[in-house]
């Protein structure tokens, strides 16, 4: 843990996750062995370790039988001690950048419809020590494997392999993949348009794009703020131009991202 700020941004990440209200008894654990079959041929023919994160439990509910090998641990260990071994061999920096990420994808996720939160693929890439004490870049990527009844993100399935860059001086990378539309949205962007863009967005331009993100049309925004449908777009395409984003949702990332939102 660096400071304070780390401290803050984990608290935060907890509390989001609290959010989500599930109902024990409705949570059917059967689903979870009907995966594992699935998972371990998945783990065996790619060489990838594979979990399952389990929200409500806030613990991991599965391992592939080859994930400690992947940097050379004990899996034994691994299951012993929990996510707290694996975040405690990633690298600060990178550490606090994938919670800061947590809390924006979570923030999203949240907003999302159902089947919305279906459609997208966390790809992280970071440093993190082997059992030689080594840093080694991996790239891991999130993706949901089951919604409880109400629609909550319950578990969730990551994807662990050993990065073909391992320019360790690299820092933390991150993009959502969209299954609908093929298109990589990237979250490690110019630090320069990082730090212009809460100076360069007006208070409109974010209170538009909040509503966007709460998934008002354009004609419904109009409504609310009394202003022309072409002031609202001109708004939009303005938010657009400035986060470098083609699309909407790519805009609410990016702000999002930016602790905008």
């Amino acid at each position: 843990m660096n400071n304070k700020a780390d401290e803050k941004v984990i608290h935060t990440f907890l509390e989001l996750l609290n959010t989500q209200k599930f109902v024990q008894e409705d949570l059917d654990y059967s689903v979870l062995d009907k995966h594992r079959p699935f998972l371990q041929t998945l783990a065996t023919i790619g060489k990838s370790g594979i979990s399952v994160f389990d929200i409500f439990k806030k613990e991991h509910v599965f391992y592939s039988p080859n994930f400690g090998q992947l940097l050379g641990f004990d899996l034994k260990l691994i299951e012993e001690k929990g996510q707290v071994f694996m975040d405690e061999k990633i690298h600060p920096d990178d550490f606090i950048q994938l919670m800061e990420m947590g809390v924006s994808i979570l923030k999203l996720y949240l907003k999302f419809s159902i089947d919305e939160k279906t459609n997208y693929k966390l790809i992280n890439e970071y440093r993190i020590l082997n059992s030689n004490n080594d840093y080694i870049r991996v790239i891991e990527q999130h993706q949901i494997l089951e919604l409880d009844k109400y629609g909550n993100v319950w578990l969730s399935m990551s994807v662990i392999d050993i990065s073909p860059n391992q320019k360790i001086e690299d820092g933390f990378k991150s993009q959502l993949f969209d299954f609908r539309t093929g298109r990589l949205i990237p979250f490690k962007d110019e630090k320069k348009r990082d730090k212009n863009i809460s100076k360069t967005l007006s208070k409109r331009e974010i209170q538009i794009l909040k509503m966007v993100k709460d998934g008002l049309l354009s004609k419904e925004i109009s409504d609310n703020l009394d202003i022309s449908l072409h002031t609202v777009n001109t708004h939009r395409q303005r938010v657009l131009e400035k986060l470098g984003a083609n699309n909407s949702m790519e805009a609410v990332v990016f702000a999002s991202k930016l602790g905008l939102l």
